[in-house]
């Protein structure tokens, strides 16, 4: 399952998810965790959430998002949630470009039980199509 949480700047997109990542931190069997692009809101995690900063690994686009989210799953059998902040500012592309991603990150989603969670800066009218099932 993938949720996008979507909004212009300064709308609390930031807050809702630090929400999320919380109430899943303590309803979760499994493990959580949750990236970003600075360390500002670590300290607002719950201390059961793994934090990663994902501009320690330099991500250039799509693919090597991708292949970072499996290197996260493939190292905790456990996972259940993932849940991004600032997800523009880490995939570094434009939203419109990104259909094939969302598919990837679906079938990755459905195939190993884990939960996305992402909020990305854009306004209603700008959201493509394929995203639209993803909002909630």
């Amino acid at each position: 399952m993938i949720q996008l949480i979507f909004g212009e700047k300064g709308s609390g997109k930031t807050k809702k998810i630090l929400e999320l990542a919380n109430t899943a931190a303590e309803t979760a069997k499994g493990s959580v965790v949750f990236i970003d692009v600075d360390e500002d809101y670590m300290y607002d995690l719950n201390l059961s959430v793994r934090f990663i900063n994902a501009t320690e690994y330099a991500l250039a686009g799509p693919k090597m998002f991708y292949g970072f989210i499996c290197g996260i799953a493939a190292s905790d059998h456990d996972m259940e949630c993932i849940l991004i902040d600032s997800f523009m500012k880490i995939i570094r592309h434009d939203l419109s470009t990104l259909e094939e991603l969302f598919r990837q990150l679906e079938r990755f989603s459905e195939q190993h039980h884990i939960r996305f969670v992402m909020s990305l800066s854009c306004a209603p009218d700008q959201l493509p199509g394929f995203l639209k099932p993803y909002i909630g």
